[in-house]
Formats: C-alpha cells, sequence, structure tokens
C-alpha cells in the first residue's frame, strides 16, 4: 500500500521550476500522462469509475467476469488514448476459457464501450483462481479513418491471465520496454454496487521529449540502469493502490517517482458511450431483402434488435424498412 506522506511536491518540470503541491483529490474516469524524465521513462495511469460502473450495469455479468471487463477496460485506455489518432481502438480476446471473447472499443478521444461473452456452466464449475481467457490471441486494432493504414498486433494466449498478456504484447509485438499493471474492485455506494478499474503503464522511450527539450541529466545512467530503476519503482505498486478511493494518481505517482521526479500532463476524460444509433441500425436493416426482413420480423409484426453492447433494444415496423 502507498503511505500517506506529509504534502510534497510534483513537478512540473523536474529540473527546471514551477512545482506544486500534489493533488489528493480522486478523480474519476480520467487518464494522467506522465513523465520520469531521467530515466527516460513516459507513462499513463488510469481510473474509471462511473464509466465502467455503466457499461457493467448494462449487463448481468457474474462478478468474475464484471472484474476481466473492467480491468480490460483500464488496459484499452491506458493503449488507446497513448496514440495520437482521430479513430477507433479496438482490444479483442478470444479464448477456449470459460470467456470465449472480450472486446473493448475507445473511440478518440473519450468514448468506451466493452463485452464480454462466456459459457455460465463452465464458469460456475470452475476454481477461483483459474484463468477465465485460457489459450487463444489477443488482437489489439487501430483504425486512424482518413484513408491511413490500419494496424493490428496479434500475439497468442496461454492461459497466463490478461495483464500477462498484454504484457506479451508489448515485448513481441512493440518491442518496447514496458512495465502494466491494472486492477478492478467493487464499490458500497449509496445506489448499491458499483465497480471501479485503474491501470498505470510504464515505457522505457529514451528517444521521447517533453516540451522540446529533453530534461535527462548528462551520462548518469545507462538504458539497463534507466529502466532496472523504473521497473523497481513499478514492482511496488499493489492492486488495491489503483483503485484506493482515497488515493489520488497524483499521491500514487510521487510515491513512485518523486525520487527521480516526475512531470505529469493535462488529464484526458473518459466516459462511457455506445456506437449504436437508431438511424445506424435503420440503415443497416434497410440493405437486408425483404425476405430477410420477414424472417426477422416476430410475432407481434415487429422487427426487435437489441446492441450487445450497451443492452438497448429498439423497435422497427417493416413497413418503414422498405424502399
Amino acid at each position: 500500500m502507498v503511505p500517506r506522506g506529509p504534502d510534497a511536491v510534483i513537478a512540473a518540470d523536474p529540473f527546471a521550476g514551477p512545482v506544486r503541491d500534489v493533488s489528493d483529490e480522486v478523480t474519476d474516469d480520467v487518464v494522467i500522462p506522465f513523465a520520469v524524465e531521467p530515466l527516460d521513462v513516459r507513462g499513463r495511469v488510469a481510473r474509471l469509475g462511473k464509466s465502467i460502473s455503466h457499461i457493467l450495469a448494462s449487463h448481468n455479468y457474474p462478478s468474475k467476469v464484471s472484474r476481466l471487463v473492467a480491468e480490460s477496460a483500464a488496459l484499452a485506455v491506458l493503449l488507446a488514448s497513448s496514440l495520437k489518432i482521430d479513430g477507433r481502438f479496438q482490444l479483442l480476446a478470444r479464448g477456449d476459457g470459460p470467456v470465449g471473447m472480450l472486446i473493448v472499443d475507445f473511440d478518440a478521444p473519450d468514448r468506451l464501450r466493452a463485452l464480454a461473452r462466456f459459457d455460465a456452466q463452465r464458469l460456475h464449475s470452475m476454481g477461483p483462481s483459474a484463468d477465465l481467457i485460457g489459450a487463444g490471441h489477443l488482437a489489439v486494432t487501430i483504425e486512424q479513418g482518413d484513408d491511413l493504414a490500419r494496424y493490428q498486433g496479434i500475439v497468442a494466449i496461454e492461459g497466463e491471465g490478461l495483464e500477462q498478456a498484454a504484457q506479451k504484447y508489448f515485448d513481441q509485438s512493440l518491442q518496447i520496454p514496458t512495465r502494466l499493471k491494472l486492477a478492478a474492485a467493487k464499490r458500497a455506494s449509496e445506489t448499491g454496487i458499483s465497480w471501479c478499474a485503474g491501470g498505470i503503464m510504464s515505457q522505457y522511450l529514451p528517444h521521447a521529449k517533453t516540451g522540446g527539450v529533453s530534461a535527462r541529466p548528462p551520462a548518469t545512467r545507462t538504458r539497463d540502469d534507466a529502466w532496472r530503476e523504473a521497473e523497481a519503482h513499478m514492482a511496488t505498486v499493489e492492486p488495491e493502490d489503483l483503485v484506493d478511493p482515497s488515493l489520488s494518481s497524483e499521491r500514487l505517482l510521487y510515491h513512485l517517482f518523486h525520487e527521480p521526479g516526475v512531470r505529469v500532463f493535462k488529464e484526458q476524460p473518459v466516459r462511457a458511450a455506445c456506437r449504436c444509433s437508431t438511424g445506424r441500425i435503420r440503415d443497416i436493416l434497410r440493405r437486408f431483402s425483404a425476405d430477410e426482413r420477414k424472417d426477422m420480423t416476430g410475432d407481434d409484426g415487429m422487427i426487435g434488435v437489441t446492441c450487445e453492447f450497451c443492452s438497448v433494444h429498439r423497435v422497427f415496423d417493416p413497413k418503414e424498412l422498405e424502399g
């Protein structure tokens, strides 16, 4: 657990003022970029509250599945918010475990949605520590729009869990030294039980600069020394630190990196929002033939469509879809 020390300072620039007090205000549904420039480390810390609670409230997932979806959402937010794109980011996990598929979509700059498909019978019979996804693959897809190239990175997963699978993606696909921690937990609130999720990611990026000027002191550390020190700091993070309602992200960063100096940047908001709309679904239904729409029509003479992400149910009159 991160200790609560006296008020301290967090650097706007670790080597050339100004500095300010560490904020102890706990803010959910934001991503905070940070830099530890003496170690050539860049990273992000994310906290999700209302956004992930809203997403999970749309489904009746068992607690194990909800936790996995929440952690996956935190991972997707950490990855997607670090990309300078005006497009879409998708995290997809498929496996032979009880949770056969898991999808998290992030639409820049702030819209998040997620879903899971699972076998309830297998889930009920599994042990408390068993992996939910099993063996399969983890895929990251980036669609930037404007006729730009579509990127997809895929790594095999072999029952090691989401956090370790994501670590493998960084090691094999991106080949960027990265350390990652994820967590999710239930919270008791006035309206019942809600969910929260958190994550922190640090990466060794020796050629990255902030403010156009590198603040690293001259020749004080080799790459191995710098990254080894950053890894040692990250190893002290406990899952409860990432979802502690009394511990702010800034306080966590200060505790981890106050010795070399940490610089934080403007937070980025996150909100739950689905892509579905009545107009979009209507356009899709109109692409089917009249016979196909007839097969979709229920006993009441209407076509019902439920969004798998947000569970919103919409009803359409087949006559309005003709032409």
